[in-house]
C-alpha cells in the first residue's frame, strides 16, 4: 500500500499554494451534507469544479455528463483511457491515483474533490483543506462510486437513469443468454495473467462486482476478498468454471509466455471451460482498470459479443 511521506519542503509549497489560491468557503445555506466513507462533508449545492482522484470516480463523472477540471492518470493507455479521451479532452491531470499532487489540485481551485478511502485516507485532511472532499470506501464498488458521485454533484436523477439503463441491458442479456446457455447462471473464472503468476478475481474486485451484478457465479464460493494468487499449476482445479475470462495484464511478451505455459499444462486441459472451448480473452482496460459504470457497460458489450446476442442500444 502506498504510504504518504510528505517532506517539509512540499508542506511549505502546499501552504504557499493555499495562500496564493484561497479556498472557497462553503456556506451552510448553499450546501448539503454528504455521508461518505470518511464521515460527513458539506458540499456546494451547485458544484462547478470537481477533481476526481480514482478511475471509478472519473468514469462516473463522465457518465453523469459532467466534465471535471482535474483527473488522475490512467493505469494504461496513459494519460487517459481511450474510451474517455473525447470526454476529457483538455482536462488537467493531477498525478497518480496512488499519489496525487496536492499543489496541482490547489491550482485548479476545485469546489469538490472525490477520492477513495482505500487510496487517500492519509491525505484526507489535507484534501479537505483544499475543497470539500468525499470518499468512497474502495475502488471496486462501481455502484457506490456512481451513487456517491451523483449525490455530490446533485445529479441523482441522471445517476438513476444511468443505472436503470444498465439494469435494463442486464435483463435483456439474461433473457437472451438463457436461450443459448441451459445452465445459466454460469460459473465464471476471471483470470488475470501476470508475468510470474495468475490471479483469480472474485466478489470483492471490480470485474467480480460487475459480473455478479450481471448474474454470474464464481469458483470458491466461500472465499471472501478480492481473489487469490495462483503460483503453482497444481492449484488449477480451484479455478474450474463454466467459462474463463482471460485478462492479460499487459502486452509484455513475458505475460503471454506465462499464459501459454499455464494453458499448456495437462490440468488446464481437464477443466470445464477449456474442454468446452469457453475461454475468452477480454479487454484489460474495461475489465480490470476502468472501475466505473461506463467500464461495466463495456464489459456487458463484450459479453453480448462473446455470446453472439443482439445488442440493446445504450
Amino acid at each position: 500500500m502506498q504510504l504518504y511521506r510528505i517532506k517539509p519542503f512540499f508542506v511549505s509549497i502546499f501552504i504557499i499554494s493555499l495562500l496564493i489560491f484561497p479556498i472557497k468557503q462553503v456556506s451552510a445555506t448553499g450546501s448539503k451534507v454528504i455521508v461518505h466513507a470518511m464521515g460527513t462533508t458539506h458540499v456546494p449545492t451547485h458544484v462547478t469544479r470537481v477533481v476526481t482522484l480514482f478511475q471509478g470516480a472519473t468514469d462516473s463523472v463522465v457518465a453523469l455528463g459532467v466534465t471535471p477540471v482535474g483527473v488522475v492518470d490512467s493505469w494504461a493507455q496513459q494519460p487517459t483511457y481511450e474510451y474517455l479521451r473525447d470526454a476529457l479532452k483538455g482536462v488537467a491531470h493531477v498525478g497518480l491515483e496512488t499519489q496525487p499532487s496536492l499543489e496541482a489540485i490547489v491550482a485548479l481551485k476545485p469546489d469538490l474533490i472525490i477520492g477513495t478511502k482505500s487510496r487517500h485516507e492519509k491525505i484526507y485532511s489535507q484534501l479537505s483543506q483544499i475543497a470539500p472532499t468525499v470518499m468512497a470506501e474502495n475502488v471496486y464498488d462501481f455502484k457506490t462510486a456512481l451513487d456517491l458521485t451523483a449525490e455530490a454533484l446533485n445529479k441523482q436523477k441522471k445517476g438513476r437513469l444511468v443505472w436503470d439503463g444498465f439494469q435494463q441491458r442486464i435483463t435483456h442479456f439474461h433473457n437472451a443468454v438463457k436461450k443459448h446457455e441451459v445452465n445459466w447462471p454460469l460459473t465464471a473464472a476471471i483470470l488475470n495473467i501476470r508475468a510470474d503468476h495468475l490471479r483469480l478475481y472474485l466478489n470483492q474486485s471490480y470485474p467480480g462486482v460487475v459480473l455478479k451484478e450481471i448474474g454470474f457465479k464464481f469458483p470458491l464460493p466461500n472465499k471472501t476478498g478480492w481473489g487469490v494468487k495462483l503460483k503453482t499449476k497444481e492449484a488449477l482445479p480451484s479455478v474450474n468454471a463454466d467459462v474463463f475470462f482471460i485478462i492479460l495484464h499487459s502486452n509484455d511478451a513475458a505475460v503471454r509466455q506465462n499464459y501459454d505455459a499455464w494453458r499448456a499444462h495437462p490440468l488446464w486441459k481437464m477443466l470445464t471451460a477449456p474442454k468446452n472451448k469457453q475461454v475468452y480473452e477480454v479487454d484489460n482496460v474495461a475489465w480490470l482498470l476502468s472501475g466505473g459504470i461506463l467500464g461495466a457497460e463495456k464489459i456487458l458489450d463484450q459479453l453480448y459479443q462473446i455470446y453472439q446476442l443482439p445488442q440493446v442500444n445504450h
